[in-house]
């Protein structure tokens, strides 16, 4: 019997990385809904009272006007720690009060030429190429129903239930924007059987008393977002371990962009290529590729071509086509990682300008995205969710 115990972790929207994360999205989001071509690489840095963007903006209707001739960043980065609910009087990092500096220019032509789909001088090819080299990975398996891994799955249902409960203001009205959950899941022979432990840090307001920070977190969250047939009498709770949780999100702690790769994508369980995603548009491969990794994948796991299956691809800036595809499936395929492979390649393309087509990229779809994970999402419009080519890649092996 082969055992072991894997865990995973999520963050609230409130904790500072999530919270510059949710800001370069939204500028993100901003500019496709007035361009849809729109180049954006948004960096954010959040900490006590500030918040400091900068990065490469290009949208081709205002050509070398710089972003903020078309939109007010300041409105649209308020609006963003709003949403998240900074908005408390003893708030140190308040939507209304935080200082903010702007630092974003235009994208270097050198860049674009190369990015653009067009013929460019010392180009080979006149179709759209890769915004960056790298490699992505793409992951799922059936542990859920989401066809994601258990620790991450459970993870990320512990931290919107958590936010749910919050932004409703009816019930554990002292709960505040910065979290932290974390699930550990035993499996045996692959599978998994049970959780081993839940934790979840919540920043709360000043007074509230630990055992009603605990006793709802177990009764109201916990044991409604997690499977009762994966709970036992040996489960243990932690509950804000440290006793006290009141100074959080960027004024306990500084916050930047991409700094939660493995919370926004498997919890560690399917390997990462290192790029981030939050404040990047679809040419960046970092984000359109590991998208397209998830699709293919999942579409593998619910065509029933396997248990589990990994997908990785490389990329060379300004290339169009990818320099390698390589698909994993643990020893869990019905048929031959070749022969899925084969499949793959026949019903996916994988050259950038497709990618962005085949999953509607050029949408202000990305805030969306930001928190809870950018996989394992069926309740909102996401492409890469769908299953919809299981029956092609069934058809194709």
């Amino acid at each position: 019997m082969n055992q072991f115990i894997f865990s995973s972790e999520s963050v609230g929207e409130g904790h500072p990385d999530k919270v510059a994360d949710t800001i370069s999205d939204a500028i993100l989001d901003a500019c496709l809904a007035i361009d849809k071509n729109s180049r954006v690489a948004c960096e954010t840095f959040v900490k006590s009272n500030v918040v400091a963007v900068g990065g490469e903006v290009t949208i081709p209707k205002i050509g070398q006007k710089p972003v903020g001739s078309v939109i007010n960043i300041e409105e649209v980065i308020r609006d963003a720690v709003r949403g998240i609910g900074y908005i408390h009087d003893d708030d140190v990092f308040h939507a209304d009060r935080i200082f903010i500096n702007n630092y974003l220019t235009t994208q270097s032509p050198d860049i674009a030429q190369g990015v653009d789909a067009k013929k460019a001088e010392g180009k080979k090819h006149e179709e759209q190429g890769a915004g960056d080299q790298g490699i992505m990975f793409g992951y799922a398996c059936d542990e859920t129903t989401e066809l994601m891994p258990a620790p991450i799955m459970f993870s990320h249902r512990l931290g919107r239930e958590l936010t749910r409960i919050r932004k409703a203001g009816k019930a554990a009205k002292w709960l505040r924007p910065d979290a932290k959950s974390q699930v550990a899941v035993e499996y045996v022979d692959g599978r998994p059987t049970r959780v081993v432990n839940a934790v979840i840090s919540t920043q709360h307001a000043e007074g509230t008393p630990h055992s009603e920070i605990e006793e709802f977190c177990i009764e109201k969250v916990i044991k409604k977002v997690i499977p009762k047939s994966m709970l036992t009498k040996d489960t243990e709770f932690l509950i804000n371990p440290t006793g006290k949780f009141v100074v959080g999100g960027p004024q306990g702690d500084s916050g930047l962009t991409g700094r939660k790769i493995i919370v926004d994508t498997y919890g560690g369980m399917g390997r990462h290529g290192g790029g981030a995603f939050s404040g990047k548009d679809p040419s960046k491969v970092d984000r359109s590729a590991a998208y397209m990794g998830r699709w293919v994948a999942k579409n593998v796991v619910a065509a029933g071509l396997a248990a589990r299956c990994e997908i990785q691809f490389a990329y060379a800036i300004g290339h169009p086509e990818p320099l390698s595809v390589h698909i994993d499936t643990f020893g869990t395929g019905t048929v031959d990682d070749s022969a899925i492979l084969a499949a793959v390649l026949k019903v996916f393309s994988f050259k950038p300008a497709d990618i962005v087509k085949q999953l509607k990229l050029l949408r202000p779809i990305y805030s969306k995205t930001t928190n809870y994970g950018h996989f394992g999402k069926e309740d909102a419009d996401l492409p890469w969710e769908k299953t919809d080519k299981a029956a092609a890649l069934k058809k194709a092996v």
